[in-house]
């Protein structure tokens, strides 16, 4: 990852301890004066630099929120429930956290004259009527967090049209990388766990639907040119330009992690889009983004760093040795 062009401002990350937001953190922190709010239920202290301000609490308590922002120059936001099951089952609770703590970021954000780029989602569209996905293409989502992220995105675009908040919303498609976990943390995560176990690489459906998976490393530099650029109050896909079908994918982790495991199939999940695929035109036009981490290349990069770390020594086994 490219050092930040960001350079000797004071930062806020909201969700700063998880997948997306530290490897932000990690860019930014040796240039700026960096700030978190988390509640680490699905991030991790460890994933800090130890010279970050650390707020730990929910970004939904405005004075924390307050306090965390005070003075700030510019505000990621990536605190969100980003499980779409969680959503359907609890839309009144996912809401609050990715819908009314967003206007409560954009208001804080208000009050300190701060930019913000906010962390929207390919869910936004629903099922696609076309490929690839333009900004302007029908937003039709098809759960209570593609609802929130569509009125977080226009929320962040209206207030740099009423209260000239300079604001970016960055969709964001099928996101992979290091430090992506949990048992909603994404296909790729999921079929790599499986693959190193010697498990069945599990397919919901017969695998021919294909999505557009972008490495974590690729998203961190869209990030930062949307907090440069000049073209504010807009939205841009974050995405590869490329589809995958699901089926190939579990057979590049299968390689990719020497596995034996063999490739099932269960039934669709209800509601599953088809395709995905975003066109990134615009974001290449005004923001300079392209991604430059292939699929297979950030597989086997995955794969290598996972096997490093697991080969490492634990601290007990190192002062025992």
């Amino acid at each position: 990852m490219d050092s930040s062009p960001i350079r000797d401002q004071t930062v806020l990350v909201t969700g700063g301890a998880g997948f997306i937001g530290s490897h932000l953190v990690d860019t930014l922190a040796p240039h700026n004066e960096v700030r978190v709010l988390d509640d680490f239920s699905t991030g991790s202290r460890s994933h800090l630099p130890d010279d970050v301000e650390v707020f730990e609490g929910d970004v939904r308590d405005p004075m924390l929120l307050q306090r965390a922002a005070r003075g700030v120059d510019l505000i990621f936001h990536h605190a969100a429930v980003v499980s779409v099951t969680q959503s359907v089952d609890a839309p009144r609770q996912s809401n609050r956290t990715n819908l009314e703590a967003g206007l409560l970021v954009l208001e804080q954000a208000r009050q300190e004259d701060a930019r913000v780029v906010v962390a929207s989602s390919a869910a936004i569209y629903g099922h696609p009527e076309e490929l690839p996905v333009s900004e302007r293409a029908a937003t039709n989502p098809t759960s209570p967090y593609g609802v929130q992220k569509l009125a977080l995105d226009q929320y962040a675009r209206l207030y740099e049209e009423l209260y000239d908040v300079p604001t970016v919303a960055l969709r964001y498609f099928n996101v992979y990388g290091p430090r992506q976990q949990g048992p909603y943390s994404g296909v790729i995560s999921t079929f790599l766990e499986q693959a190193r176990a010697g498990e069945p690489i599990t397919i919901e459906g017969d695998g021919e639907q294909t999505r557009d998976f972008v490495h974590v490393d690729d998203v961190v530099r869209a990030n930062l040119r949307a907090a440069t650029t000049a073209n504010v109050g807009e939205a841009y896909n974050i995405g590869t330009g490329d589809r995958t079908s699901i089926r190939d994918l579990a057979e590049t982790i299968r390689d990719a992690t020497d596995s034996s495991s063999p490739i099932v199939h269960k039934d669709p999940r209800p509601g599953d889009i088809r395709h995905s695929r975003a066109d990134v035109s615009k974001a290449s036009r005004d923001l300079g983004f392209e991604a430059t981490v292939g699929l297979e290349s950030g597989i086997r990069s995955l794969v290598s760093a996972d096997s490093a770390e697991r080969s490492e020594p634990s601290i007990e086994t190192a002062a025992d040795s």
